[in-house]
């Protein structure tokens, strides 16, 4: 979802009510999370133990422990269909589960309550005094689990982790019966076990728009890390190693609800922290953190650069994992914010023969038509940041800089422009080594890898 349709007026009443009923899991990993709104019932069912293998076990406390964490997480898909101020959850809430599940609701769904045109800043997440001490999951360590999208930055996790780990196993969680192809093609390439999950939405939540629901953006990345816990554990696993870099922390310049939007806050450092006190408060034995942390998409992107073997596989256009698998695109569209910024990030590192292959001759960077999406990205005033997994402005501006001076870029006139405008404004631009060294706070076990080579792109024909 790029931009609001008209952020001023919400598209249906907000409901009054939404309840936090029940979760079950029963011993072949079947979770079934149960809710209400205004007196309507949805029932998700998360099947974990499909795709499972021998070694799950699904009736441990650890196990029945992280499930409530999915149960937590996932009613965000059901709360939206009303937006109801009140939340209550049976069977109570400890003050740490109170204080996180409110974050989640005002910062996870800051999206949808700008393009809904609500105010969010009134919902109370309320439930009976609860006490929780924390459940010891029976896990091995050296053996984690790594949930795998198929794009370059899980795919440059996985070849930092395995080295490390060679006991490391894919985790891949589908909305859909059937797999994304983009997802299965890289997973292939990287030659590691997988586990799966399948997450079935309750068939009203699917047909929103028939029902005059709500509908918009949800931190879907915090449900896929809770799933991801509570695969780990039932399977002995004793971290889950996320792949969310450094630049997911930044939100855009909109605001809704008081605060500011970011499309990716369940990929940023705020919820890492924050899912991480909640993890520790529940299950001990399995670590939650993301392996890119203190990097820049520039970083994973000269990292991606070396792995030839994926270039072929890989495919990070958001048009290829429509739930609905007749809807979905077998190619990149070469058009939409996220294959813009895919090009845009590789450029300097991969040639513009490479980018042309990659992109099935769809490469955007050759398209002039495609320049108000490359400015947003850029950060120019009036183009807010794509609502969209996409790096910081700072660092697609030092990415055009790079690409502009490579000599196989003589002849591309939109780059150029680019490049012209980024310098003609005087945007602020960071230094190269600056993006290729670790920044900021992380929770990596053991210290950042040292800065990446950087290349001289105007040396590479």
């Amino acid at each position: 979802m790029n931009a609001a349709a008209d952020p001023t007026r919400p598209a249906r009443p907000r409901g009054e009510l939404f309840r936090y009923l029940e979760h079950t899991l029963t011993p072949d990993g079947v979770l079934r999370c149960a809710y209400e709104a205004d007196g309507e019932r949805f029932e998700e069912i998360v099947d974990c133990g499909a795709d499972a293998g021998p070694d799950a076990d699904w009736s441990t406390p650890g196990a029945h422990a992280a499930a409530r964490l999915v149960w937590l997480m996932a009613g965000v898909s059901y709360w939206k269909t009303t937006a109801a101020p009140r939340i209550v959850v049976e069977g109570g809430l400890s003050a740490l589960e109170r204080d996180f599940l409110a974050d989640v609701y005002l910062h996870g769904l800051a999206e949808f309550a700008y393009v809904n045109g609500l105010d969010l800043s009134d919902v109370v997440v309320e439930g009976e005094p609860r006490e929780v001490a924390p459940v010891a999951a029976a896990t091995t360590p050296g053996r984690p689990l790594i949930p795998f999208g198929g794009g370059i930055d899980s795919i440059v996790v996985v070849e930092e982790t395995r080295r490390r780990h060679p006991d490391a196993v894919l985790f891949v969680a589908n909305t859909s019966d059937v797999l994304f192809a983009p997802i299965e093609e890289t997973a292939v390439v990287a030659g590691l076990p997988v586990l799966r999950a399948r997450r079935r939405l309750d068939p009203l939540v699917l047909a929103s728009r028939e029902r005059g629901y709500l509908n918009g953006h949800v931190p879907v990345t915090g449900v896929l890390s809770a799933i991801a816990v509570l695969v780990a554990v039932a399977h002995g696993r004793d971290s889950v190693v996320m792949s969310n870099e450094h630049s997911a922390s930044e939100p855009t310049a909109l605001r809704a609800s008081g605060v500011l939007v970011n499309h990716q806050w369940s990929k940023g450092l705020e919820f890492e922290s924050r899912f991480r006190e909640l993890l520790a408060a529940t299950v001990t034995g399995v670590d939650y953190h993301s392996a890119l942390r203190p990097y820049s998409e520039l970083w994973v992107a000269l990292r991606f650069a070396d792995l030839a073997e994926y270039h072929h596989a890989f495919r990070s256009c958001n048009r290829a994992f429509h739930i609905d698998a007749g809807l979905r695109r077998d190619r990149w569209c070469g058009e939409c914010d996220k294959c813009c910024f895919i090009d845009l990030i590789l450029s300097p590192y991969l040639s513009r023969e490479q980018l042309e292959t990659i992109f099935d001759g769809r490469e955007p960077l050759s398209r002039d038509d495609l320049e108000g999406r490359f400015r947003s990205l850029l950060g120019e005033v009036g183009r807010p940041k794509p609502l969209e997994c996409v790096g910081d402005e700072g660092e697609c501006r030092r990415a055009t800089l790079l690409a502009a001076d490579r000599a196989d870029r003589a002849d591309t006139p939109l780059l150029h422009r680019l490049a012209a405008y980024v310098a003609d404004t005087g945007l602020a631009v960071p230094d190269t080594a600056v993006l290729l060294a670790p920044q900021g706070p992380h929770f990596l076990p053991d210290p950042p890898t040292e800065p990446a080579t950087a290349v001289d792109p105007a040396g590479v024909a």
